[in-house]
């Protein structure tokens, strides 16, 4: 069970774009995440009339790793860690290592 999924607001602890907060929108590879509007670089693209797309420079969204987020606690409105717990059933759930309490995540 990965301790960051897509859905989670994070916010990034390390970097240019610390400070800054973001929802995970897809996971790159197994230590890479996209976070939407984190990491934005520019790109020059050519213009490509068979797809009708436009040249110039674009802004684009680069993936971040995931050392540089950490969760994003509502109830604090602080950074904090995730730990995983076993329940009696035998299902995990990620839970806030300040609190306790279980993390909803709003899109899955």
């Amino acid at each position: 069970m990965k301790k960051l999924t897509k859905g989670d607001e994070v916010i990034v602890i390390a970097g240019k774009d610390r400070g800054k907060k973001g929802v995970i929108t897809d996971r790159h590879s197994n230590q890479k995440l996209l976070v939407e509007g984190i990491n934005q670089v520019k790109k020059h693209q050519k213009p490509n009339p068979n797809n009708n797309e436009t040249g110039g420079i674009i802004s684009k969204s680069m993936p971040i790793h995931q050392s540089n987020l950490a969760i994003f606690n509502p109830e604090t409105q602080k950074a904090d860690k995730v730990s995983i717990k076993k329940l009696e059933t035998g299902e995990k759930v990620r839970v806030f290592r300040s609190s306790g309490t279980e993390l909803q995540v709003s899109n899955k």
